[in-house]
């Protein structure tokens, strides 16, 4: 019998709302602490009638029911994690700390028991007689893997060193993150002197008067570390002082400041390496490639170094031609990382005759919204219907109802979007869901998605007007959005975006290609004020410009993927001091100086609060397959309805149910080609 407190907790029952939407504003941060114990007392409820059934183990009775044991944590733990990267406060991270570890040791008390493993196993030596479907089967193989892989095979001992390891780590995850937030918002720079803005643009100016007007600060102007501020700055400001300043600020977020993470980095990669080590793995590397599409440490730095060496003298090209220009105006003799972007931006203009502030016009957030729902639909048939009746937990976020016109409008999802920076927000873009497709209290139930990015705000004068960078990043976070919402599985660990983390940025990587098609552009870039199409000789600019420092960028991503495979490979007890470390991964691929008192590592979410380590080569990894998949629609036709088809059969609509090589193959008809990607870089 549930008491006052949890009759009045949302957390601890389904939602009543429409679909079962989030009621986000009945969710108090007290909530989740007791939601969560309850969740877990339920379902080891659950699992203790799985493990000790007198009945033999079948696939149902055992690896089905498991699937779905603690469906109702899931989603909670979802909702709290959503809220903790894009609605953070102090409280919320303090339950973070708590949290963490709760349920930490409640997933090793699932995967180290034995007589439930005792079961599983008893199914998995019978697969070849059991007659299971694909997706079946898959579960079998996963259920069984994953507890081998989380120390099902450990004895008593190793597998209280395995606790103690996955307790720490969940606590250190979150302290990372909370570090490099609370290090970006500590930073603001103020200008008085109307000099010091020579260079930016109008659309920069106008951001930081609002921005330093809501602070309370008259005549000023505030710039800041989020992307929107901080780019821009560095590429257009005049003031090379002050670039500098921002520079450093930025790359030396949570570095030998008051949120130093230099301790939590050494911890991470310590405890990680441990955990490989003690679970029979050379290092942590080993351990997460295993289940990679790349398989080992040598095959991602053989990969790494492929591209490296094809992007390294075109990289060393690119920075003289920014060299030279610099020199042409009266540059420093050696650009420093501040002078950059700066020069660049000037070397485009002279090449190509386009200065990207000129697209901004054409790239109205609302437009550009329009624009990708209006691909979804020509590609897939899906149609996004604003609703006002859905709660939110911040006044920018929408929320759509999404159906499938080629299905009897088949209701599919919600979808929610959150796209503008705030204090309480990380930085970035990034895709995440608060409930995933698949089997759910007995019944196939539709996702529940959000996208959430920190795109250039409105003011009071002008609407959200995007860079093109940020067209791209919404094309790529609604990629991903894509392969949650087309899901057709059964079972929630398998669908949607639950898939091998290399295979993971394929349907996101190629919706950035349409947006450098005339074609695609046609169809949503218009001009804010007069409603004018993009003129074409901008559509070809954009096409032309796309290849501009491509040896600079793709060496930058070997950059931080050499780095990742370097803290994940090697021996933790050498490490002493996180930047030497840097400087001796990178010393031979550095693409420019590094600055004493700087760090990558220290504020590197991707891999030390996120899920990304030893996996951030995967972002070059999925460029291989989007190159390859998207010559396939440039040869049929941009909205090929028998590609696009076969694009939502095989790679959205399958998740993780089968091998993602297999996957590919029937999407392609034969496996990727490795020179797609330098075809379409200008590299090969």
């Amino acid at each position: 019998m549930k008491t006052n407190d949890q009759i009045n907790n949302p957390l601890l029952s389904a939602s009543n709302l429409k679909h079962e939407a989030i009621d986000f504003p009945k969710i108090k941060s007290v909530h989740f602490i007791p939601a969560v114990e309850f969740h877990i007392a339920e379902a080891k409820k659950i699992i203790a009638s799985i493990r000790d059934n007198s009945a033999p183990p079948t696939f149902e009775n055992t690896v089905e029911a498991l699937e779905t044991a603690d469906e109702a944590l899931g989603i909670v733990t979802s909702v709290f994690y959503s809220l903790l990267n894009a609605e953070a406060n102090d409280e919320l991270n303090e339950i973070a700390n708590e949290l963490g570890p709760k349920t930490s040791a409640f997933s090793n008390d699932i995967l180290l028991d034995d007589k439930l493993f005792s079961r599983i196993k008893t199914i998995y030596d019978q697969k070849d007689q059991l007659q299971l479907d694909t997706e079946a089967s898959k579960l079998l193989e996963e259920t069984y893997v994953n507890f081998t892989r989380n120390g099902a095979l450990l004895k008593g001992s190793d597998k209280e060193k395995l606790r103690k390891i996955d307790e720490e780590k969940s606590r250190l995850g979150p302290a990372f993150h909370n570090h490099v937030l609370k290090a970006t918002n500590s930073f603001e720079l103020i200008i008085e002197d109307e000099g010091d803005l020579a260079g930016l643009p109008e659309s920069s100016v106008s951001a930081a008067a609002h921005a330093a007007k809501e602070k309370g600060y008259r005549h000023a102007w505030l710039f800041n570390l989020d992307a929107p501020s901080f780019v821009p700055f560095l590429k257009y400001a005049d003031n090379r002082e002050l670039r500098e300043k921002m520079y450093l600020a930025y790359s030396s977020r949570a570095f030998e400041d008051d949120f130093d993470n230099q301790d939590n980095v050494k911890k991470i990669v310590q405890l990680r390496n441990d955990r490989a080590q003690l679970l029979g793995y050379k290092s942590h590397a080993d351990y997460v490639l295993k289940k990679r599409m790349a398989e080992t440490p040598d095959q991602v730095f053989a990969f790494l170094k492929r591209i490296y060496e094809v992007a390294r003298p075109a990289a060393e090209k690119d920075m003289r031609q920014v060299q030279e220009m610099a020199d042409s105006l009266g540059g420093p003799p050696l650009l420093q990382p501040w002078d950059f972007a700066y020069y660049a931006e000037k070397l485009q203009q002279k090449l190509f005759d386009f200065d990207e502030e000129e697209l901004r016009p054409y790239f109205k957030i609302e437009n550009v919204v329009a624009g990708v729902f209006l691909h979804a639909t020509k590609l897939y048939g899906l149609e996004f219907k604003p609703s006002d009746e859905y709660p939110v937990y911040h006044k920018d976020v929408k929320v759509y109802e999404v159906y499938d016109s080629n299905n009897k409008n088949e209701f599919m999802g919600l979808f929610y979007t959150d796209y503008f920076p705030r204090p309480t927000k990380k930085g970035g873009a990034w895709m995440t869901s608060f409930r995933d497709q698949g089997l759910i209290g007995g019944q196939l139930k539709r996702p529940h998605v959000s996208i959430v990015c920190n795109f250039t705000k409105p003011t009071p004068d002008k609407p959200s007007l995007l860079t093109f960078r940020e067209v791209q990043t919404l094309f790529h976070e609604f990629g991903h959005a894509l392969h949650m919402l087309l899901s057709k599985c059964r079972y929630t660990s398998l669908s949607g975006a639950n898939v091998y983390w290399d295979f993971v940025e394929l349907p996101s990587q190629v919706m950035e290609n349409w947006t450098l098609e005339k074609e695609s552009l046609d169809l949503f870039a218009r001009h804010y004020e007069s409603n004018e199409m993009i003129p074409a000789d901008l559509t070809q600019k954009i096409k032309d410009s796309d290849r501009f420092l491509a040896g600079y960028h793709t060496l930058r991503q070997i950059h931080y993927g050499t780095l990742d495979m370097a803290w994940h490979t090697a021996d933790p007890k050498n490490i002493r001091d996180v930047g030497e470390f840097e400087r001796m991964a990178l010393e031979d691929k550095v693409v420019m100086p590094m600055i004493p008192g700087t760090s990558i590592s220290c504020s590197f979410s991707h891999i030390f609060a996120g899920g990304y380590s030893a996996g951030y080569y995967s972002y070059q990894w999925a460029q291989v397959l989007d190159a390859d998949a998207f010559e396939y629609f440039q040869e049929k036709g941009l909205f090929n309805p028998e590609v696009a088809n076969k694009f939502r059969t095989f790679i959205l609509e399958r998740g993780g149910t089968e091998n993602p090589m297999d996957l590919y193959v029937k999407f392609r008809g034969r496996k990727p080609d490795p020179d797609a990607l330098l075809r379409r870089s200008g590299l090969s």
